[in-house]
């Protein structure tokens, strides 16, 4: 068995002024090697479990623990052993592309020439090249994504935790990131925790995935264990103008995901009925497949 990099334990926040908390009784074991996805809707508590991995936001309750020692007894030992990309990097700012990875890698403990090799290699590896003598506030929303990825990685820390790591890129640079972390884990061995709410993207990738909805862990595990509960049955996803109701026939519940995709989940035995019901003239794209992650998710973050 892997070591345990992180391991939580009843963990709470509840934020001043609030009546709910953001985290309620959250236990988890992250383990080094893993490839771990935090999956949930918006506020159901990702950001918040992150933040509190990465010390930057004290818990109400409950303990993290990093390579065995808690969090909260040295402020910069988190710091030193992970790898943290926030949603919003505005300390950035007043850098150039360059000067951000130079000092960061120089910070983390490489002398001036290697952090200026670390740079150019991260320059290079991301693909932003011709963005070094940019100021980060002059990048556009993709640009600024691969910028704080890319500042992440420098220094080569064992630990990564993303926070949306492929919000606002194009599909090529989507595929870049996945590649780029993929070969990290798997030349490195580094332990990458993401947050996403987009569950067919972290179904390529995740080793584990943990479902956070209204702050509790409501499902964790492998997706193949996690997905028995629906593998029995078949994903109906149509796809119709956004402004117009999905014509399931009377009695189906369905989910729309995106405007306009709509996923519903039929025992076999009832799916040549439902399409044969179908009114085709109303749907501009229609598939039936297997389960997948995003049924899991549905399944786990609608009960």
């Amino acid at each position: 068995m892997p070591d345990v990099v992180y391991e939580v334990q009843d963990l709470h926040k509840l934020y001043p002024g609030t009546a709910e908390p953001a985290n309620k009784g959250i236990t988890l074991q992250i383990h080094e090697g893993e490839i771990f996805g935090l999956l949930g809707d918006n506020g159901a508590g990702k950001t918040t479990l992150v933040r509190q991995m990465a010390n930057l936001l004290r818990s109400t309750s409950g303990s993290i623990r990093l390579f065995g020692r808690l969090v909260s007894e040295d402020p910069l030992y988190v710091a030193q052993h992970v790898g943290y990309m926030p949603q919003e990097a505005h300390a950035l700012n007043v850098l150039t592309v360059g000067e951000a990875l130079y000092y960061t890698a120089h910070l983390r403990g490489l002398s001036r020439s290697a952090a200026q090799r670390e740079r150019d290699e991260l320059l290079a590896l991301w693909q932003i090249e011709g963005l070094r003598d940019r100021y980060c506030q002059r990048l556009s929303g993709g640009q600024r994504r691969l910028l704080r990825l890319a500042v992440c990685m420098a220094g080569a820390l064992p630990v990564l935790i993303l926070d949306e790591p492929t919000n606002d890129l194009d599909p090529l640079r989507r595929r870049l990131v996945w590649d780029v972390l993929r070969r990290a884990n798997h030349e490195s061995g580094t332990t990458i925790i993401f947050v996403t709410h987009d569950a067919v993207e972290a179904e390529k990738v995740i080793e584990r995935v943990g479902i956070l909805r209204g702050g509790e862990l409501v499902a964790l595990g492998r997706p193949s264990e996690l997905k028995r509960s629906v593998d029995r049955k078949l994903r109906l996803e149509l796809v119709v103008s956004p402004e117009r109701a999905a014509p399931f026939p009377a009695g189906l519940s369905a989910t729309e995901v995106q405007p306009g995709r709509w996923v519903t989940l039929l025992e076999r035995e009832e799916a040549i009925d439902v399409l044969n019901r179908l009114d085709l003239a109303r749907i501009d794209d229609l598939r039936l497949y297997s389960a997948t992650l995003e049924d899991l998710y549905v399944h786990y973050a609608t009960q």
